[in-house]
């Protein structure tokens, strides 16, 4: 399998390039940039650690890796400021990431490709590429909220003193400020979290405030995340390579048959294999937690209607 990662010379491209090439799956993997020297570098330093893990090859270049890809994976876009949200970047990245979706179209895709969107705002974008690209829907997925359930679940391992590898919960609605924490499925060790020894009402409320600030903490941190958005994007595209048909929270254009929500891309617990997304499972809910999944969508569709305008 080849994928291409567009905007592969930046830190969330280059950090899901190492990502793919410590997994052992992708067979090829291409760095496509505008900055074509800093991708060649990548590229090479990938290269020169591949006789320690697998046989995989690493290129950069152009467009000219499109057109043979079987997932594009697009991460290129400009970075948010501190104390701005990622709604706020869609006027600053809309006219930058229709470029690129353009160049994608000259360049050919394989009707069999799957489009993984992570560019912010990413349910905005995963939308825009949806209309654009002319693939089927279920080929074009967001990063979605994907990055944040893994992000959710190393806090509440963290909080818990527990094993991370034996946490799960999950993050649905949008990739920003109105996502929506399912406490009513989470577990530790198959363990209710409600149930296990030290978890309260307070340290829920902590953990997710946190957990919705991690971007801007690393932001302020670090100048940005890196490191879990790579292993993010890895875990989509292992599922689609293997064919894992795993649930994920990914973001996808509804069509009403999850939740009643239609003409928006959110993330919900999404079955993810070679074909992208297969079909959506309907979980049950706790009341408020349907009800915070649908004003998440409310909440998109005003900027997405007026982006949509925009690009025509």
């Amino acid at each position: 399998m080849k994928v291409s990662i567009i905007g592969g010379g930046g830190l969330v491209g280059s950090c899901a390039a190492y990502a793919l090439q410590c997994g052992g799956v992708v067979r090829e993997v291409s760095l496509v940039d505008v900055n074509a020297n800093l991708a060649a570098g990548h590229a090479l330093d990938l290269m020169h650690g591949s006789p320690s893990i697998a046989d995989q090859s690493f290129t950069s270049g152009a467009y000219e890796h499109i057109p043979d890809s079987d997932v594009i994976c697009i991460t290129a876009g400009l970075r948010r400021k501190p104390d701005e949200s990622r709604l706020d970047l869609i006027n600053r990245n809309t006219d930058l990431f229709s470029s690129i979706l353009t160049e994608v179209q000259k360049a050919g895709v394989k009707k069999s490709a799957v489009v993984l969107v992570v560019s912010n705002p990413v349910d905005i974008l995963t939308s825009v590429a949806a209309a654009k690209l002319g693939l089927p829907v279920s080929q074009v997925l967001g990063l979605g909220t994907q990055l944040d359930t893994i992000r959710f679940c190393s806090l509440i391992a963290d909080a818990l003193h527990t094993a991370p590898t034996q946490t799960r919960a999950l993050i649905l609605g949008e990739h920003g400020d109105s996502m929506v924490p399912v406490w009513s499925s989470a577990t530790v060790g198959s363990l209710p979290l409600e149930k296990y020894p030290g978890w309260n009402n307070t340290l829920a409320e902590k953990i997710f405030t946190r957990t919705k600030g991690s971007g801007a903490e690393c932001l302020s941190k670090k100048g940005g995340a890196g490191f879990a958005v790579g292993i993010a994007i890895r875990d989509v595209i292992h599922a689609v390579a293997l064919d894992q048909q795993r649930i994920m929270p990914v973001s996808t254009v509804q069509d009403g048959a999850c939740y009643g929500i239609r003409d928006v891309a959110i993330s919900v617990p999404t079955i993810v294999g070679r074909g992208g997304a297969q079909s959506r499972v309907e979980i049950d809910l706790w009341p408020r937690e349907l009800q915070g999944l649908k004003a998440s969508a409310a909440a998109i569709k005003p900027t997405l209607d007026t982006v949509m305008k925009r690009v025509g």
